[in-house]
C-alpha cells in the first residue's frame, strides 16, 4: 500500500489539472493541497469518530486526553478497560461512549479486520467499517483515504468538502452527494486527491479575489 505523501499528492493533482482547467486555476492561484496522512489501525478510526460534530479545536482536547487515559497507545483493549467515570472525564458523550466501545470490541474480537481493509474491494471495505454503530460512510471514506491512502476514496458527505467544490466550480448553491459524485466522476481514479484539493480551496477563502 503506498502512502499518499507529498510527491504523490502533487503528481496526481497535476494530471487533474491537466484535464480540469478550474482545478488548473485553483493550483495557480493557491498552491497544491498538504497530505492528511493517518496511521492505520484502531486508534486512527476512533479519533475519526471522536472528530464527528464537534469543533477541531474540541477533538483535539478530547483526544489528548483519549491518548492520556490510554498510555502510550491507544488500542482496543486499553480503550474497553476504561470505565464511564473515565470516559466521561474524557469527554465522551454517552453515545459516543458506546460507540467507541462499539468498535473496540469489534476489533478485539476480530469482527472486524483492520489489516483487510487495505486490499478489500472499495465498496466493502466501506460496508465493514460502515456496519458498525457510529460509523458511516464519511467516516469510513475518510479512515480509506487518510489512513490507507486510497486515493480514489472520496468522502462527498463532508461539509469542507461541498463548500469547497461549490467554490472551484462557481455553483450557485453547495452540491449535495449526488451532484458531488457526478461532478467528481472525472476526476477517476484520483478523486480522493481531489477531494484534499477541495478541503485546500475551502480553508482559502480569505485568499480570493474581492
Amino acid at each position: 500500500m503506498s502512502r499518499l505523501d507529498g510527491p504523490v499528492l502533487a503528481a496526481a493533482i497535476d494530471r487533474l489539472a491537466a484535464v480540469d482547467a478550474d482545478i488548473a486555476a485553483a493550483v495557480a492561484r493557491i498552491g497544491y493541497p498538504i497530505p492528511r496522512l493517518r496511521t492505520p489501525g484502531f486508534a486512527t478510526l476512533l479519533q475519526i469518530m471522536v472528530a464527528q460534530q464537534i469543533s477541531v479545536r474540541a477533538a483535539a482536547a478530547i483526544w489528548a486526553r483519549t491518548v492520556q487515559a490510554c498510555g502510550p497507545a491507544v488500542s482496543a483493549e486499553r480503550f474497553l478497560a476504561l470505565d464511564d467515570d473515565a470516559l466521561r472525564a474524557i469527554g465522551l458523550s454517552r453515545r459516543k461512549m458506546a460507540y467507541g466501545r462499539g468498535l473496540a470490541q469489534a476489533v478485539s474480537s476480530g469482527a472486524l479486520d483492520l489489516d483487510s481493509l487495505a486490499v478489500r474491494p472499495e465498496a466493502e471495505a466501506v460496508a465493514a467499517i460502515s456496519a458498525l454503530h457510529g460509523f458511516g460512510r464519511w467516516s469510513a471514506e475518510i479512515y480509506l483515504l487518510f489512513a490507507l491512502g486510497r486515493t480514489d476514496s472520496f468522502p462527498g458527505d463532508d461539509l469542507a468538502v461541498q463548500v469547497g467544490m461549490q467554490r472551484l466550480k462557481g455553483l450557485a448553491q453547495r452540491p449535495d452527494r449526488k451532484q458531488m459524485d457526478a461532478l467528481a466522476e472525472p476526476w477517476r481514479p484520483h478523486r480522493g486527491c481531489a477531494a484534499l484539493l477541495l478541503w485546500h480551496v475551502y480553508g482559502s477563502a480569505t485568499l480570493d479575489p474581492s
